[in-house]
């Protein structure tokens, strides 16, 4: 489980309180047997370890947990039906030398320096607000991007991402 939930938070950003709201429906693999998580409408390819270590959890939580007729959690709770309280669940990688606030912020950084902020308010859940305060803190809003990206008229050559991009950091 710690496993599953720090690399989750460190691969994908997402915090403990969409961690606990995971279902066994969003997990899936294809027919070359790539193993895909959906979070937040959006399948993202996972790596073969982590793909093992969530089906092992799954056929635990089934084991140990059974489950009314309804969504099969993850990480379910103690009562039946119910998934983990996020609080205790970041308890639990506190007491294992696993702080999960800390790694989720160095991971939405990381993400800010990838992506424009609206991408990962989507893919992460949470508001545009929010993803735009932290593309702040991470000193990377993408704005100047999007206006050189307005400014430049269609048939101008360097409206590609990479020269538009080649042409802030120039700056």
């Amino acid at each position: 489980m710690r496993g599953i939930t720090g690399a989750l938070v460190r691969l994908y950003a997402l915090p403990l309180a969409r961690i606990v709201e995971l279902t066994a429906d969003q997990f899936h693999r294809d027919d070359d047997k790539n193993a895909y998580l959906t979070i937040n409408r959006h399948p993202v390819v996972l790596p073969p370890k982590l793909a093992r270590l969530i089906e092992d959890q799954l056929r635990e939580a089934t084991t140990l947990h059974r489950q009314p007729q309804g969504e099969r959690f993850l990480f379910p709770g103690q009562i039946p039906g119910r998934r983990r309280n996020p609080v205790g669940l970041g308890d639990t990688m506190k007491r294992h030398n696993l702080p999960a606030r800390a790694a989720w912020n160095t991971a939405m950084m990381e993400a800010l320096a990838d992506l424009p902020p609206i991408v990962i308010s989507d893919r992460v859940g949470i508001s545009p607000v929010t993803a735009h305060r932290w593309a702040r803190l991470a000193g990377d809003s993408w704005s100047e991007y999007l206006a050189t990206r307005q400014s430049r008229p269609v048939s101008d050559p360097g409206t590609d991402a990479s020269n538009t991009a080649r042409h802030i950091n120039s700056r």
